[in-house]
């Protein structure tokens, strides 16, 4: 009897531990790690010989920090943080980084409309500044 109660108690916590990895996604999201990648991005945009090369790569930052329901969100665009969360603004949990992130976003969502490399450029290496400092 008593090696059956074990063997249930194992299967059990076997059970919950499995369905704690399968948990979604986002109920393990992490807003600093889609910061980090946006911010990652924007530094290629920053370094970017083309204005189509730095508008892709800002697009992707836009796309970590608003994520797929957000301002700006574009589909048609890579989201490099598709596995890391719903976006950083929507996963961040502290009101001043939200506020500081969603500054970002219309940082980049301005960005976007010029046509001129080094004015994208020049935003984009202050936007990859301003996610360095998020905490």
């Amino acid at each position: 009897m008593m090696k059956f109660r074990v063997l249930k108690n194992k299967w059990v916590g076997f059970a919950l531990c499995a369905g704690l990895v399968a948990l979604p996604l986002a109920a393990h999201a992490d807003a600093s790690d889609e910061v980090a990648t946006a911010a990652k991005h924007a530094g290629f945009s920053a370094q970017a010989t083309s204005l189509a090369v730095a508008d892709t790569h800002l697009h992707h930052t836009l796309n970590c920090l608003v994520g797929p329901g957000g301002r700006g969100f574009d589909a048609k665009q890579a989201n490099p943080c598709s596995s890391q969360g719903n976006g950083a603004i929507p996963d961040t949990t502290d009101a001043a980084a939200k506020k500081t992130l969603e500054r970002i976003a219309y940082r980049a969502r301005r960005a976007l409309t010029s046509k001129d490399l080094a004015t994208v450029k020049k935003d984009a290496a202050r936007i990859q500044a301003e996610l360095g400092n998020v905490k």
